[in-house]
């Protein structure tokens, strides 16, 4: 298979193996599970020649993927009782955003997540995901009820960045950003962080502090998105070939994150991607998610807090002259 920049052609032969076991499992015949079982090797053999040569740019179109599990799918696999709040008290609600506590293994917790719709419609109804002030402060009026309660929060990051609009400007995004960064590190409850497609700049950062920071194997976590850095850094976002040089430079992927220490745990995604598989992706977020909870319930407030603010000050490399 030849190399390729376009990775929704090399999803191809995985997208028509999965669409067999779709079929299979449509029709219910005898002898379906071995049929399913070879299909699912046959995914695993095309994906293993895929996936070490995987591009940055080819990464970030996994992590964009329009069939990828948003924040509410994984609210309704993993959670019952999901109870949604809207508004921050202040100015609106922002859809791009949905915030509310629900049941997750019997614990009541917070839960917060990027929401960029599946439709037309819901899309721009959500913003494409993209938070205004509104948003970060409906999720600063979760993580204090979270606190006052004792609940702990999960935080699901999938965005392109804050909205950049003049009327986020107007209404004090970047105050907003800040406000949540400073709060999510003093709260005296567990706080984890799952980044399950994009993470873009403070848009992501704005719910993105926690105890415990963990990436979708094919999500990305950056400071800008490529394109964005291809259009301040050679003034042209056009270009396929800049904008792969800026995805390189930017050293995007989890695996990048992890070995830097900037997160905590790469969660692994089905063969192909999470979009392929849904149930497998929801699974492994379900045990890294209840592991991570786990280890957490029982630390002393102050102890966390400390830890916490001691594994972001660590981070970046400075020279004193």
């Amino acid at each position: 298979m030849t190399k390729t920049d376009d990775f929704y052609q090399l999803e191809k032969p995985i997208v028509r193996l999965k669409e067999q076991i779709d079929e299979l499992l449509l029709a219910g015949e005898p002898g379906t599970a071995a049929k399913v079982a070879a299909l699912r090797q046959e995914i695993e053999k095309e994906w293993a020649q895929i996936a070490p040569n995987l591009s940055p740019t080819q990464i970030v179109q996994i992590a964009r993927h329009p069939k990828r599990p948003y924040s509410l799918d994984y609210i309704g696999a993993l959670m019952t009782d999901f109870m949604e709040l809207h508004g921050d008290r202040r100015f609106a609600d922002d859809p791009a955003l949905v915030a509310g506590f629900a049941f997750y293994k019997g614990r009541t917790v917070a839960v917060v997540g990027q929401q960029k719709g599946r439709t037309t419609r819901e899309r721009l109804d959500r913003n494409f995901g993209q938070m205004n002030p509104e948003g970060y402060r409906k999720a600063l009026r979760v993580f204090k009820t979270a606190e006052k309660f004792g609940h702990p929060i999960v935080s699901l990051i999938d965005t392109q960045g804050a909205f950049p609009g003049i009327e986020g400007e107007e209404r004090g995004q970047a105050e907003a950003i800040a406000l949540n960064l400073k709060t999510m590190f003093t709260l005296r409850v567990p706080i984890v962080c799952i980044v399950i497609g994009e993470g873009g700049s403070g848009g992501a950062l704005g719910i993105g502090i926690g105890d415990q920071v963990m990436m979708l194997e094919h999500s990305f976590y950056s400071v800008i998105s490529p394109e964005g850095c291809a259009a301040i850094l050679w003034k042209d976002k056009s270009d396929p070939a800049i904008v792969r040089q800026a995805a390189e430079n930017l050293h995007m992927r989890a695996q990048d994150h992890l070995a830097l220490g900037l997160i905590d745990r790469i969660i692994p995604e089905p063969p192909g991607g999470a979009h392929i598989d849904p149930e497998a992706a929801f699974k492994a977020v379900d045990k890294h998610l209840a592991a991570a909870l786990k280890k957490l319930q029982d630390k002393p407030a102050g102890e966390m807090i400390e830890e916490r603010y001691a594994k972001f000050r660590k981070m970046g490399v400075f020279v004193e002259k």
